[in-house]
């Protein structure tokens, strides 16, 4: 049992290492953000129909034809959710972008509620009510390097549009029960490539090698590796510890876009993102408003 938990913590880890350097390898492609996103589409698909033929997940009968229209809608999602947060990094940075996209959970519990019927607590009426605090802080702030206000607000709303299809992917999968992982990944991946096809300019691809190599580690790394190591560990480790390392992701994320292209939150900013992140653990490991407050008193 520890050894497996040892294992889920160590495939975590590296999944939301890989999801932290995402910004970077899309900032440097240098492509439209349609074009990035069909190709991590195409890459990924490859590698996961390479994954799905080795477990031998490609069989008829697999998946029924109800489970296999609900992963179309939300590969759907999924590909909205991507064209929208990699938009977002170019007007309000990376390390923003990916703060306000966790805000996730938050448009999962609406959905639930709006949808399933779930109830909305008190306890999750607070870690609402902070990130919503979390988000005011850094809507406020207005950045010099952010392009200007108007352009600032408009990465926002884009991570929060990311965040919205983020949540009815993960509504879909809540549908999907029992159906293996790696196979609705590959669905997703080939929605995205059939959406995004009629988009692609093909007589002016990259020319050069390095764009070529980012735009294929971004899928086999970003999305085939990371799906099998995120869904292994989910696997393999309970709910509150997957909640708990799921945080690296964002942290990785404002430490590449500091490291790589310098830019460090202001203390509005900074102070916006921690309340954000802290609402957001609140709200995936259960904690209840009591168990916080003691921990800050301790």
């Amino acid at each position: 049992m520890h050894s497996e938990i040892r294992t889920g913590t160590a495939q975590m880890t590296a999944a939301m290492l890989i999801s932290g350097t995402i910004g970077w390898f899309v900032v440097m492609s240098g492509q439209p953000v349609s074009g990035v996103v069909f190709w991590r589409c195409f890459f990924g698909a490859i590698s996961l129909l390479a994954v799905c033929a080795g477990l031998g997940l490609l069989r008829p009968g697999i998946i029924s034809l109800k489970s296999t229209g609900i992963a179309v809608f939300g590969g759907v999602a999924i590909v909205l959710n991507w064209l929208l947060l990699f938009a977002s990094y170019g007007h309000a940075s990376i390390s923003i972008a990916t703060t306000v996209y966790n805000t996730q959970p938050f448009m999962l519990l609406a959905l639930g509620a709006l949808f399933l019927g779930e109830k909305i607590t008190a306890a999750k009426l607070f870690w609402l009510t902070l990130a919503f605090a979390g988000m005011a802080a850094i809507v406020e702030a207005k950045p010099a390097t952010a392009g200007g206000h108007d352009g600032y607000g408009l990465g926002i709303l884009l991570a929060l549009g990311a965040a919205f299809f983020y949540a009815l992917a993960a509504l879909a999968a809540k549908s999907l029960k029992g159906t293996p992982p790696h196979l609705i990944a590959l669905i997703q991946v080939a929605t995205g490539v059939l959406m995004l096809l009629p988009t692609m300019n093909f007589s002016d691809l990259p020319t050069d090698g390095q764009s070529w190599s980012i735009l294929i580690t971004m899928g086999v790394v970003h999305t085939g590796l990371m799906y099998v190591l995120l869904y292994g560990a989910i696997q393999k480790l309970p709910i509150h510890l997957t909640g708990a390392l799921s945080f690296i992701y964002p942290i990785a994320a404002i430490l590449v876009d500091r490291l790589a292209f310098g830019h460090a939150l202001q203390p509005l900013q900074l102070i916006g993102a921690a309340v954000i992140l802290v609402a957001a653990a609140g709200m995936n490991l259960g904690w209840t408003p009591a168990q916080f407050l003691r921990a800050r008193a301790g």
